[in-house]
């Protein structure tokens, strides 16, 4: 599995929704490239973080800039 292939499941991994062949190469890939395991851990620790946010608990400004990064970072 290429990291691009493993990048564009982790969401379906994470949500258990992966048939048990694809999940087979994405876990066989995990075990092999530390990129993609930092990957997954900071996609694990985003939601984490994510998940404790309330719109009141963040500033209108930090709201910005989070939907403005989430929006771009395929640009970059």
């Amino acid at each position: 599995m290429a990291c691009v292939d493993f990048v564009e499941l982790a969401t379906d991994f994470l949500e258990g929704a992966l048939p048990d062949d694809a999940e087979w190469h994405f876990i066989e890939h995990l075990a092999e490239c530390g990129g993609c395991e930092r990957n997954l851990d900071q996609i694990r620790q985003t939601i984490a973080t994510t998940g404790e946010l309330t719109p009141s608990s963040i500033s209108s400004d930090a709201r910005a800039q989070l939907l403005t990064a989430f929006r771009d970072w395929q640009r970059q």
